[in-house]
């Protein structure tokens, strides 16, 4: 097997996890890892800000013939304490299946699985349990012609995890690794004392031929947003 080694630049960003992970952790992309083929594409990345300007408006004088009165204060408004998308780039790996596809988010180390169940779209999070020296694959598991046993870390989980795999089916795809726009946008709402009340959010993952995936906390389903 080809690999390539995939290298993101450090960049802090804020992912919702779940399982043991608390719901919100902050982490410093700066790991590498080996796909079976890198795909390299250009990504502009936006910065955002927080910062919300707030003057106060100036107050003309009166005319001198009138009579002088004092200006009426003017409150600073009150900054937004609503926090504000998270905008970068991430390294992923994709997988497509028959059933489904895989991501694999290199900062959080999580392997994202979407599938179709029931007529609904459901997104699991798993933590990538796959190290190296394990097989990477396993010889006895032959995939019909045109179709891909998953390696690495979608391989280990596909193989352990039956129900997945039967949902999954083959990949139809070879593993892919590359640099793509990631953003998380929180929910929650600021009350009646500018106090933000924080609840589930959504992350948007934009894949290799730029469709845009939108993960639903809470309620753990996706979303294709647009296809090209």
């Amino acid at each position: 097997m080809r690999r390539i080694v995939g290298i993101a630049a450090a960049l802090v960003l804020t992912l919702a996890a779940c399982g043991d992970m608390p719901p919100s952790t902050v982490f410093v992309m700066e790991v590498t890892r080996e796909v079976t083929r890198e795909v390299t594409r250009e990504v502009v990345v936006t910065a955002t800000s927080a910062l919300v300007s707030g003057a106060i408006p100036v107050v003309s004088p009166t005319p001198t013939a009138a009579p002088r009165q004092s200006p009426t204060p003017v409150a600073t408004p009150t900054p937004d304490v609503f926090p504000t998308p998270v905008i970068g780039q991430v390294f992923v790996a994709e997988q497509v299946f028959q059933g489904g596809r895989m991501f694999w988010l290199q900062p959080v180390n999580q392997i994202w699985v979407l599938t179709f169940e029931g007529g609904k779209n459901v997104w699991q999070v798993y933590q990538d349990s796959f190290e190296e020296g394990m097989p990477e694959r396993d010889p006895t598991i032959v995939p019909p012609p045109g179709f891909y046993q998953p390696e690495r870390g979608f391989g280990k989980l596909w193989r352990e995890n039956p129900m997945l795999r039967d949902v999954l089916g083959w990949a139809t795809t070879e593993e892919l690794g590359y640099n793509t726009r990631y953003e998380y946008h929180a929910g929650g709402f600021v009350d009646e004392n500018n106090v933000y009340v924080p609840a589930s959010g959504y992350h948007v993952l934009e894949n290799l031929i730029r469709e845009e995936y939108h993960f639903i906390e809470g309620a753990w389903t996706w979303e294709l947003k647009n296809s090209p």
